[in-house]
């Protein structure tokens, strides 16, 4: 049974940094390419970053290059998202997924975690 478990949320100030960390179970997770999305309030599910199973291949949103980063340690068989600089925009439900079922950045992955909410105040 895989399992995907997000954790790192919270309530934070604009300008204060964030690490999530996704620990997965079941996953080869050393071929799995894994992403993080997130969902705001009233809005669609949305793209941030991607990692490919090697780490070599790092794919991330343009609008959020330089702010977010996206790494894995295949050991734990986790990954993470680092986020600075973190804006109230950035507020939203953040999820990891494993395993595209089509193209990295449109959500529909194989596996999904549950989320964790994060809360930037301004």
């Amino acid at each position: 049974q895989v399992q995907l478990v997000e954790s790192g949320g919270g309530l934070v100030e604009a300008g204060d940094s964030l690490r999530l960390s996704c620990a997965t179970s079941g996953l080869t997770f050393s071929k799995s390419l894994m992403a993080w999305f997130r969902q705001a309030p009233d809005k669609e599910r949305e793209f941030v970053a991607a990692i490919s199973g090697d780490g070599k291949g790092i794919y991330y949103v343009r609008s959020m290059k330089g702010r977010f980063t996206i790494s894995r340690d295949n050991a734990r068989s986790t990954e993470y998202l680092e986020a600075k600089d973190l804006k109230p925009e950035d507020t939203a439900v953040y999820y990891c997924a494993a395993e595209p079922m089509g193209d990295y950045y449109v959500p529909d992955y194989k596996y999904w975690g549950q989320g964790t909410q994060v809360t930037v105040s301004s």
